[in-house]
């Protein structure tokens, strides 16, 4: 059996004598602008610190959903008791998302379509709760994530044994 010399593929030998121009990442970038910063980027003609922001906060046993203006105004609050869940389906996905979807009305009532959102807490419905204002019509700009992480300060609680 006669072996032919491995041939490389063509593609490859164009990519190495191609010439790329380094882009200078003045003109474009992947993350949205932080607050401060001027950017061109505009939703509905607002710049991206002007936008309102929904405050999400995920406990263990409900989910509260707030919104607020640049200046930290509430326009909008709502939970999974207020929606008429009551016990322990206030802790469930579906009660956050039932939520995000009630605040999504009640924000675009008063005339707002993009969001950015702040997230606290590990509760079961801090996901879910994005999920419904996404569902609900609202556009969510950024994600942030502000749980409070201690640095060794308070005793947690004990342990569950199930």
């Amino acid at each position: 059996v006669r072996r032919l010399p491995q041939q490389r593929p063509l593609f490859l030998s164009a990519v190495r004598h191609q010439e790329v121009e380094a882009s200078t990442g003045k003109d474009f970038s992947h993350f949205p602008p932080m607050p401060g910063q001027d950017s061109p980027l505009r939703w509905a003609g607002k710049k991206f610190e002007e936008l309102p922001i929904i405050h999400i906060k995920a406990t263990y046993n409900n989910t509260h959903i707030q919104l607020t203006d640049s200046t930290g105004q509430s326009l909008v609050r709502t939970s999974c008791g207020t929606e008429g869940f009551k016990n322990s389906k206030k802790s469930t996905p579906i009660a956050a998302q039932t939520a995000g979807i009630s605040a999504a009305a009640k924000a675009t009532v008063k005339g707002v379509t993009f969001v950015r959102v702040v997230v606290k807490g590990l509760g079961p419905g801090r996901l879910s709760a994005i999920k419904g204002l996404t569902m609900g019509g609202l556009q969510v700009i950024s994600i942030t994530d502000n749980t409070p992480v201690p640095h060794n300060g308070c005793r947690p609680r004990k342990a569950r044994r199930i």
